[in-house]
């Protein structure tokens, strides 16, 4: 399967896409924190960082807050992964 090699052994493959799109937002690691925070989502920023890194699981209702945030579709955040399935 060619996804667990590209993918390896991270724990999400969604995480540099979240990097990227919360820096096009100019926003802090600690800033999308605190903003998930107002939603009830606790992620704090070192786990943050380990989930830009594939270090750390994503749940469904953190992605929808995160999608919410940067103003951009889960479907946008996944698409690169998605395209890779094919």
């Amino acid at each position: 399967m060619k996804n667990s090699v590209k993918y390896g052994n991270k724990l999400n493959v969604i995480g540099p896409t979240i990097r990227k799109y919360r820096e096009k937002c100019n926003l802090s690691q600690a800033e999308l924190s605190a903003k998930l925070l107002l939603l009830g989502i606790d992620i704090p920023k070192n786990s943050m960082q380990r989930l830009e890194c594939g270090d750390r699981v994503i749940k469904d209702y953190e992605l929808a807050g995160i999608s919410k945030i940067l103003n951009v579709s889960t479907d946008i955040l996944l698409k690169d992964f998605i395209k890779d399935l094919v």
